[in-house]
């Protein structure tokens, strides 16, 4: 059982970590991008509603396909006046809690909130309001229900993580979780 446990447990880490270390790359078009809008604009006088909006998608899906990763890796910021000075055993049943009372919820709620949402926005191939923008907002609302999936499944990651006795095995499933 133990052995299950650990193996979807490092499963979930690793296709949340191929996520994470796919979307970051996100940042660096963003930037380039950027400098071309302002290129473009300034020194050639060519506008791009495209350009400016593929920039405003780049942002999205870097922070909404990225989330999962950030939370994985512990680069989410914590207030943890109270958390640090407890035992590991009460830290864990607070993880457990915060997961199953307040992340699951949430993302459950996020779900049922935006499906309907994104799938008009698919059943008419939403396309952006602005001429000359991209055809792709359809897409775009789409990360809206990928970041709530995302964070499920890193949830219960996070959640089989606090059921692994700490052993070894727990050690280099750690080690592979915030380290690669």
């Amino acid at each position: 059982m133990i052995q299950n446990l650990l193996n979807s447990l490092l499963q979930l880490n690793r296709l949340t970590r191929l996520i994470g270390e796919s979307v970051r790359w996100l940042s660096l078009l963003m930037v380039i991008f950027s400098c071309l809008v302002v290129v473009l604009r300034y020194s050639f006088n060519i506008p791009s509603i495209a350009l400016q909006e593929a920039v405003m998608y780049l942002h999205a899906s870097l922070f909404m396909l990225g989330a999962a990763y950030t939370w994985q890796q512990g680069g989410h910021v914590r207030v943890d006046v109270f958390y640090r000075n407890w035992s590991p055993q009460r830290q864990i049943w607070v993880d457990r809690l915060g997961i199953l009372l307040l992340v699951l919820p949430v993302c459950l709620f996020m779900l049922w909130v935006s499906w309907d949402y994104v799938a008009n926005a698919w059943a008419i191939g939403e396309k952006s309001p602005e001429t000359g923008g991209l055809p792709f907002v359809y897409l775009l609302k789409s990360l809206i229900v990928a970041l709530p999936l995302l964070i499920i499944l890193q949830a219960l990651a996070e959640l089989a993580n606090t059921f692994v006795p700490h052993t070894d095995a727990h050690e280099a499933a750690e080690v592979e979780k915030h380290y690669g």
